[in-house]
């Protein structure tokens, strides 16, 4: 189980990543963190860095070490990362390589729901997300392939997960969709006739009444 953290926001480990490095102001973190593509890793809300960066002052992790200021702009807080900030990092980085977390998803919640709308429309909706699926991971693999020669494989890791997630999550779709297609998919008749005449089939019905958790 996923440890309670003094800054538990997913933007405070990358600052911390950030900071490891060398001292650093927020607003050359923020940059680092958007050349680095880390909110393509991460859900990152940008707005939040400058309470975020506080909040890792106030337990210990950051430290304030001086000011800097560029021509006109406003005086700019420098800060380094403390003993117990590079203690964090490593311990929340093994958390999360080590432990696994249930992760809900809009198109796991979408699937709960399906049964809502008629099959002929689930099939059409399923074939729109596998085209753009298959945009994006034509995408995905160009990108990774120019940065093989250029980038080293320590840092591109993550972009693999993303892509054999992507691909799995397409073929799983594409093999429903062949089910739907086909008629094989269990039930598909009596899910288009409640759709054109109302009626629930007594076995649905029984299922809802009583509720069933199959996670």
């Amino acid at each position: 189980m996923a440890k309670r953290r003094k800054v538990g926001n997913l933007l405070a480990l990358a600052v911390l990543t950030v900071v490891v490095r060398q001292p650093t102001h927020p607003y050359e973190m923020a940059s680092i963190l958007r050349a680095r593509g880390k909110d393509q890793d991460m859900a990152i809300k940008w707005g939040s860095l400058y309470t975020v960066v506080q909040n890792l002052e106030k337990h210990g992790l950051l430290e304030a070490v001086g000011s800097v200021r560029q021509g006109g702009r406003p005086e700019r807080t420098v800060y380094q990362i403390t003993e117990a900030g590079r203690e964090e990092l490593r311990d929340w980085t093994r958390e999360l390589l080590s432990t696994p977390e249930r992760e809900h998803s809009r198109f796991e919640a979408g699937l709960s729901v399906m049964a809502g709308l008629p099959p002929d429309e689930v099939t059409a909706l399923l074939r729109e997300r596998l085209e753009s699926l298959e945009r994006r991971l034509a995408g995905q693999r160009e990108a990774l392939e120019r940065e093989r020669g250029e980038v080293p494989r320590l840092f591109l890791v993550e972009s693999e997960y993303a892509l054999a997630a992507g691909e799995a999550e397409a073929a799983w779709t594409r093999s429903l969709l062949d089910e739907l297609a086909s008629g094989a998919f269990p039930g598909l008749e009596q899910w288009r006739d409640f759709h054109e005449t109302g009626h629930v089939p007594p076995d649905v019905a029984a299922i809802a009444e009583r509720g069933t958790d199959t996670h």
